[in-house]
């Protein structure tokens, strides 16, 4: 069996932001010409009114100030609200595959690493671009890697269950390097029409290098252990899918898009993270207070308030669980790993630190490291 460690993070960030102002002033320009056009629906209580959103709103729920997104015009449009992505011909690289090249490409430059010197890449992440064929095969062939890819979804927790794919694989010696790719176009998911969660989500995408630690650079993370943890809930949903058109749905129906039930996830899911995170660390020796960082999924800024602060048994400071949701928004499975990419260099050898993600099945994912 081989240690392993994670040599290197790559980020690509989408060329456009979109900030609360602007996000406020489309949205609500949108829900007044709905009201308009339903005032008689309105006045007879037969519809509800779509009601205003704001700056003060969005961040009290969330902590959210912008997004970074692949397309801003289409979002921002009252009569659209959705991005505006244009068809690419089969010979071109979709627009997945490119950012996640673009991310590993980063990875690889900060790890002194070469095409060769890999041997598979993963991509990970919440919704795939198409069924097939698989986007980390693509990835893969545009980086000249001769090995493997395939692609794999567990919602937000796509890329640390992943990490765990490929700490095993680099483990038992089926392969010396893996590149975890987590190319997340959210836009295209969220409901921009819906006021509880159009703010919510950005693009981004992120990759991991993970080798034998023996060939990783000075400076490297050993991963000490990986953690995963799945138990079925229907409060975070998208039943999108290639079924849907034989089903007769209507393309344009709610749940085709991303909608959970936000106080449940924040009940349920906040306890199941502190006890995984908990419980991670116990069985390998550690208790929370002996961990110098925890990298945590960046969903909302209250979650992971509440399950840092049972961690430590009092509030987090921003240097024991750094937050870039205010600049990023959720990124599903890239968040945890954006704030690791961001807020790393200053771990000195030996120190401890989490990466932790939770999200959609419902799913937890941790990786616990120590920087060699």
């Amino acid at each position: 069996m081989h240690r392993v460690a994670i040599s290197s993070t790559g980020l690509y960030i989408p060329p456009h932001v979109i900030t609360n102002e602007e996000l406020v002033a489309s949205f609500n320009c949108f829900a007044a010409q709905e009201n308009k056009e339903h005032a008689a629906a309105i006045a007879a209580g037969t519809r509800q009114p779509i009601p205003q959103s704001s700056i003060e709103f969005i961040e009290k729920a969330s902590g959210i100030k912008q997004r970074y997104v692949m397309e801003k015009s289409g979002i921002l449009d009252p009569q659209r609200m959705r991005p505006r992505l244009q068809v690419r011909p089969d010979s071109e690289i979709s627009l997945m595959a490119e950012i996640g090249v673009a991310a590993a490409r980063d990875a690889l430059a900060r790890a002194g690493r070469q095409p060769e010197d890999i041997d598979g890449v993963i991509c990970a992440c919440a919704n795939m671009q198409r069924a097939y064929p698989a986007m980390a095969v693509e990835i893969q062939t545009a980086l000249g890697i001769q090995g493997f890819g395939f692609d794999m979804n567990v919602a937000c927790s796509s890329a640390t269950f992943a990490i765990e794919m490929a700490v095993n694989a680099v483990k038992t010696g089926s392969a010396r390097a893996i590149l975890v790719v987590d190319p997340e176009i959210t836009s295209s998911h969220l409901a921009w029409k819906d006021r509880d969660c159009h703010f919510i989500f950005g693009d981004v995408c992120t990759a991991i290098l993970i080798e034998r630690l023996e060939n990783a650079p000075a400076g490297a993370f050993e991963v000490l252990g990986t953690r995963l943890l799945t138990t079925f809930s229907n409060n975070i949903r998208n039943n999108a899918g290639y079924m849907w058109r034989s089903e007769d749905r209507n393309p344009d129906d709610r749940d085709l898009l991303f909608y959970q039930e936000g106080r449940k996830v924040f009940k349920e899911v906040c306890p199941m993270a502190v006890e995984h995170i908990t419980s991670h660390l116990a069985a390998l020796g550690l208790a929370p207070d002996a961990v110098r960082r925890f990298w945590l999924h960046q969903a909302n800024l209250a979650m992971n308030q509440l399950i840092s602060r049972r961690l430590l048994g009092r509030d987090a400071t921003p240097d024991d669980a750094p937050v870039i949701l205010n600049e990023f928004a959720n990124t599903a499975s890239a968040g945890s790993i954006i704030a690791f990419h961001r807020h790393h260099d200053d771990i000195q050898a030996g120190d401890v630190g989490v990466i932790c993600s939770f999200g959609a099945g419902y799913s937890i994912g941790s990786v616990v490291l120590r920087r060699t």
